[in-house]
């Protein structure tokens, strides 16, 4: 799925936040990675801003299918993976 203008204008912003990527292959990220580097990397207003994007509950869906599937090995820094889930079972709820 193609991310919307929004999306794709969002992740130009921060951009800084995937430093491993081409610039040219970042706007085309899959939201799950977006997600992930958000959470990871960015600030509280610019995580409330794809939140806002996407929907709380589209990326609560996410972001917890993402903690299902990587119970060993998570992604996600110890305490953002904490706060995130404490946060998104009180307002995606």
């Amino acid at each position: 799925m193609e991310n919307s203008p929004e999306l794709k204008a969002l992740i130009r912003k921060n951009a800084h936040l995937f430093w491993y990527g081409k610039d040219s292959e970042k706007e085309n990220l899959p939201l799950p990675v977006v997600l992930e580097f958000f959470i990871n990397y960015a600030g509280k207003e610019t995580i409330k801003e794809l939140f806002a994007l996407v929907g709380i509950k589209t990326a609560a869906e996410i972001f917890f299918e993402q903690l299902k599937t990587q119970k060993d090995r998570s992604n996600y820094f110890p305490e953002l993976r904490n706060y995130f889930t404490l946060y998104l079972n009180k307002y995606a709820s």
